[in-house]
C-alpha cells in the first residue's frame, strides 16, 4: 500500500497512532484511571513495534526520498530516540503530544486547568535534549485534535493578531521542524457553538451522553468547556473568503462554518502586509535565508519570570537571539538580552526597551 502511493509521488506518511501497532497479547488490566498513562503503559510501544517499524523501513521507507513522521501517543522524551534515532532505521519524525495535555485536567479534556508558562517551555527543552545529537524533532501547537492554535495559547480577546503572530515565530525558530496545522496560517479562533447539536466529534458526544444522566448535571458549564477544549474547534472548513460557508463550499457542509470568516479568511488577508497569513509568508522566508535557524544549536536561557522567554541559535560564527513575551502585557526585559541588530518582529518599530503584550523579536548577537 505503501509503495503504491510513493509510486504515484506522495512525499510521504504522517502514520496514526503508530506506537499502537504492536498488541501485548497478554491483554494486562489498567490500573489507573489516567487514560495518558493507560495510553502509555497498555497501548502503546508494544513488544514488537521496533520490528514491524524496522521492517517497514527496510522494505519501503529507505527506498525512497521521502518523509515520515509518527503521531507518537504514549511515547516519552526518554524512548522517543527509539523510535527516531539516527541509527534506528525507523521512523524520521514523531508529534509527541507532552505540550498537548497540558490544560487537561484530572478529568481529562472538559476539566481544564491553568499551567505556567516554565512548564510549557520546560517541555520543549525537555525534548529538545532529549532529542539532541540522537534524532529530529517536529514542532507544532495545533492539530485536529485540539482547539485552535491561537484561542489556546494565545489572547483572542485583545491580541489576536499580535499573539498569533508571536506563536508562529516561536515555532518557526525553534530546533525542529514546524508544522503548520490548516487555518492557523490565518489565525482561526475557536467557534461560539451554543447547543451541543452543533457540535459533531464523537468524543464530545459519548462525554455528553455519559455526564447528562448524573444527578446535578451542569449543561451551561459542559457546553462551556466543549466551547474552549472540543475538537471540533479546529475541524469547521477553511475561512477563504467572507460568502457562505466562508467560501469553502456552495452547499451545507458537515459541520457549520465559524461564523468568524466574516472577518477572519484568506481572500481579506492575501494582500494585507499586516497581515497574519503575510507574516507567515515573510517568516518562512526568513527561516529558509538563516541556516542557522535550521541547523544551528539551540541555548535556551533560564526563564526571566513568567512572561519572558529567550532562546539562541548558533551555527559557526552565527548567533540569533530570539526573545519572545507570552503574556498580553508589556514587559521590562533586562537590557543585556536587547542588544544588537534586530532583525525581525511581529510588531512595527517602536517601543523599544520594553516588550508589548505578545511581542517576539529575532536579535543578532
Amino acid at each position: 500500500m505503501m509503495k503504491f502511493w510513493l509510486d504515484k509521488g506522495v512525499d510521504g506518511f504522517r502514520m496514526d497512532v503508530i506506537p499502537l501497532i504492536s498488541k501485548r497479547l497478554d491483554y494486562p488490566d489498567a490500573t489507573t484511571n489516567d487514560f495518558g498513562k493507560v495510553i502509555e503503559t497498555i497501548y502503546a510501544n508494544g513488544p514488537r513495534v521496533h520490528e514491524f517499524l524496522k521492517e517497514m523501513n527496510q522494505e519501503v521507507i529507505s527506498k525512497y526520498d521521502m518523509l515520515t513522521v509518527g503521531e507518537g501517543v504514549g511515547i516519552t522524551s526518554d524512548m522517543a530516540a527509539d523510535y527516531v534515532g539516527k541509527d534506528r532505521d525507523e521512523l524520521h519524525m514523531i508529534f509527541h503530544f507532552g505540550h498537548m495535555f497540558l490544560d487537561h485536567g484530572p478529568n481529562g479534556r472538559l476539566d481544564r486547568q491553568e499551567w505556567p508558562l516554565e512548564t510549557f517551555i520546560g517541555i520543549f527543552e525537555e525534548w529538545d535534549k532529549a532529542m539532541e545529537g540522537k534524532g529530529w524533532n517536529s514542532l507544532y501547537l495545533g492539530n485536529h485534535d485540539f482547539p485552535r492554535m491561537v484561542s489556546r495559547f494565545g489572547d483572542t480577546d485583545n491580541y489576536w493578531k499580535e499573539s498569533a503572530k508571536m506563536l508562529a515565530l516561536f515555532l518557526m525558530t525553534y530546533r525542529g521542524t514546524p508544522t503548520i496545522y490548516q487555518g492557523d496560517e490565518i489565525g482561526m479562533i475557536n467557534v461560539p457553538f451554543t447547543t451541543i447539536e452543533e457540535f459533531d466529534d464523537i468524543e464530545l458526544m459519548n462525554a455528553w451522553k455519559e455526564e447528562s444522566v448524573k444527578p446535578g448535571f451542569d449543561q451551561e458549564h459542559f457546553l462551556s468547556m466543549a466551547r474552549i477544549q472540543g475538537r471540533d474547534n479546529a475541524r469547521t472548513p477553511i475561512q477563504w473568503n467572507d460568502t457562505e460557508h466562508g467560501g469553502f463550499s456552495e452547499v451545507t457542509p458537515w459541520i457549520k462554518a465559524n461564523p468568524s470568516y466574516a472577518d477572519i479568511n484568506v481572500s481579506n488577508q492575501q494582500d494585507d502586509k499586516d497581515s497574519i497569513f503575510s507574516f507567515y509568508k515573510e517568516l518562512l522566508a526568513f527561516r529558509k535565508k538563516w541556516e542557522v535557524i535550521v541547523y544551528g544549536e539551540l541555548k535556551a536561557l533560564p526563564l526571566i519570570n513568567q512572561s519572558i522567554y529567550i532562546f539562541e541559535r548558533k551555527l559557526g560564527a552565527t548567533c540569533l537571539r530570539i526573545v519572545l513575551n507570552f503574556s498580553s502585557e508589556q514587559v521590562e526585559c533586562p537590557q543585556e538580552f536587547m542588544k544588537g541588530d534586530k532583525i525581525f518582529s511581529n510588531y512595527e518599530p517602536g517601543e523599544e526597551k520594553n516588550l508589548r503584550p505578545w511581542e517576539g523579536r529575532i536579535y543578532k548577537c
